[in-house]
């Protein structure tokens, strides 16, 4: 059996991170890691809340929520009948969806772009050969 030395062993436990098991394999007492000191984080500022927005400005968002969700319900379908739709896609359609039933008209914006990019992409990746 090959005999190695207890200080190869803790070289090579140290090298490691295993600096404890050397220390009880070994029997012999290691010193302490060397503990810095971390600065506190800065003051993190709350979030400024949303602007209110005016009545008119709300249902221009929403009435521009629903074209977007329209867009990307009809880019999800075409995906879809071609066997090209992304997981992804499904679920920012999903997203964008349950976010205008929340009357979040930018959330409903964001997800229904996404989930039209997303159903873009799988149908262009039909372009590509599947095996190279």
């Amino acid at each position: 059996m090959l005999e190695t030395s207890s200080a190869s062993r803790l070289s090579w436990a140290r090298s490691c991170g295993w600096i404890a098991l050397a220390a009880l394999a070994g029997g012999c007492a290691l010193p302490a890691p060397e503990v810095t000191s971390v600065p506190a984080p800065a003051a993190i500022a709350a979030p400024a809340p949303a602007p209110d927005l005016s009545q008119a400005a709300r249902a221009k968002s929403l009435e521009e929520a629903r074209a977007l969700l329209a867009q990307a319900e009809t880019d999800v379908q075409r995906a879809r009948s071609r066997r090209a739709l992304w997981s992804k896609a499904w679920e920012g359609l999903l997203a964008a969806r349950g976010a205008l039933a929340q009357g979040d008209s930018a959330a409903a914006i964001r997800n229904a772009r996404l989930a039209s990019e997303f159903a873009e992409l799988g149908l262009e990746q039909l372009a590509y050969p599947a095996v190279k």
